[in-house]
């Protein structure tokens, strides 16, 4: 496309998906509200780890850059919408961000424009909430300008499945949308796979993650059964995970964490009662995932007081991973925040220590400079960074209670490591 591609929001979809789009020869054009991030891009800075410096610099010389203007609009002929789609405190869409770019982009379509959402949704958001406001331009959809839904699948920090390599889902209004939203993506991306409506597309989405959160909660279950029975979960989650077929491995935790897998399953249940149907598996799931940090919590409890007679208040707790999952710095969502919360509440004192997240703002907490465990009274593993050398940890920490089998059978059976 000629007039080069804008991408509205850069953030964890938006920043890898211009470096995409630029690397396949498109001029592209990042549209962001914060005017510090717009600075730090347009220096070639980046703020998104699966995106360095280094490579961002090299873009800006290919013709990437940032602005808040949204009047940049009118001379590209792809918008690409990457904003949040967050849950208010009732566990209900909350589409304001959302509404208010498509409001700012409707004052400003042409005839020939593509839009597409990749934001992750309820089924209905494209046709329903986006096209209306579109079409007070009194352009034609499908005629004069396109409209498509194409969900993100951004993992961050996985090195081997990035945005250019992951199939790409399209769904547009009509299928001339369609056609048009599949051209492009094809132009940067390796794989495209086209489905009837964009209703079909955002709720594939959900299922994606739905399914993660449903198995990892039926794994999450289990290990709360396995506790009262004497059994070891990680034992029998890696025999049953030798047979070859009929069996993917999930495995416990201290709870769901990031933008995607803990959010989106109520996308759907909130669409659902608008049909009079309640998706109870789906909401059973939440619940069992929700609990987590809290059973997390008393197995702490458990081992501070039968390995040292000590109860949490007053105890020392280092929690080692703060990030959702390991390797990577991002903080949303993350079970290890509740989990800070719930042992503060019981009166816990309490540091933590993460490579990748040097400060908890919100909690008053700076990470420790480096992992020194004597001196606490018990070390939480809450996040398994690959970095830290878990045997070293068992030696010379006084109590570990091990919430992702980092430690493997490093210290069990002694009384010293206690794991979920």
């Amino acid at each position: 496309m000629s007039g080069g591609v804008a991408i509205v929001g850069a953030g964890y979809v938006g920043v890898p998906l211009a470096q995409v789009f630029a690397e396949a020869g498109h001029e592209v054009l990042l549209v962001e509200r914060n005017a510090e991030r717009v600075q730090q891009l347009n220096r070639g800075e980046s703020y998104i780890e699966d995106v360095p410096s280094e490579t961002l610099a090299r873009l800006r010389e290919r013709g990437l850059r940032a602005t808040s203007d949204y009047d940049e609009l009118r001379g590209r002929d792809a918008i690409l919408i990457a904003l949040p789609t967050p849950l208010s405190p009732q566990r209900e869409p909350d589409l304001k961000i959302l509404r208010g770019a498509v409001e700012e982009i409707s004052i400003r379509l042409r005839s020939g424009h593509l839009v597409v959402l990749e934001s992750t949704t309820y089924p209905g958001t494209t046709r329903d909430c986006l096209l209306p406001i579109l079409e007070r331009s009194e352009l034609r959809v499908g005629e004069d300008f396109h409209l498509a839904f194409s969900p993100e699948r951004v993992d961050p920090g996985n090195r081997t499945w990035g945005t250019r390599n992951v199939p790409k889902i399209v769904g547009g209004v009509t299928p001339a949308c369609t056609e048009a939203a599949a051209k492009l993506y094809g132009s940067a991306i390796d794989e495209v796979h086209t489905v009837s409506s964009p209703e079909a597309a955002e709720l594939s989405k959900l299922l994606e993650n739905i399914f993660r959160s449903v198995n990892i909660a039926l794994v999450n279950e289990l290990a709360q059964l396995c506790d009262r029975m004497g059994i070891d979960v990680w034992e029998v989650v890696d025999a049953a995970a030798t047979k070859p077929f009929g069996f993917m491995r999930f495995e416990p935790g201290p709870g769901l964490g990031g933008h995607c897998i803990p959010i989106d399953p109520f996308y759907l249940t909130w669409k659902a009662r608008e049909f009079g149907f309640y998706t109870e598996f789906i909401e059973l799931a939440g619940k069992v995932n929700e609990n987590m940090p809290y059973f997390c919590r008393s197995l702490i409890s458990q081992a501070l007081n039968h390995a040292k007679e000590r109860s949490l208040k007053g105890s020392r707790v280092l929690v080692l991973g703060v990030a959702y999952k390991a390797d990577i710095g991002d903080v949303r969502e993350s079970p290890a925040l509740k989990l800070i919360e719930l042992l503060r509440n019981a009166g816990s004192e309490i540091a933590y220590y993460d490579p990748h997240v040097p400060e908890l703002a919100e909690h008053g907490l700076r990470s420790l400079p480096t992992l020194e465990p004597a001196g606490y009274d018990c070390v939480a593993i809450v996040t398994a960074h690959s970095e830290i050398d878990y045997d070293r940890l068992v030696e010379d920490a006084s109590l570990v209670v091990d919430l992702r089998n980092a430690t493997g059978r490093n210290g069990s059976g002694n009384g010293k490591v206690w794991k979920l």
